[in-house]
């Protein structure tokens, strides 16, 4: 018994970490990708103007 709640812990644990890495990197992505439509946009209207 005491084997098979440590198999347990042991597996929530990974768990959680890859769960917080992968939300890190959605948020990480979702900056980056913000960040290059604004450049894009902010080019846009740069050569608009000219």
């Amino acid at each position: 018994m005491k084997k098979c709640n440590t198999i347990t812990i042991l597996i929530t644990v990974i768990s959680a970490f890859i769960a917080v890495g992968a939300a890190v990197v959605a948020v990480v992505l979702f900056f980056e990708k913000k960040k290059k439509d604004e450049e894009e946009l902010e080019h846009y209207l740069d050569c608009s103007i000219q």
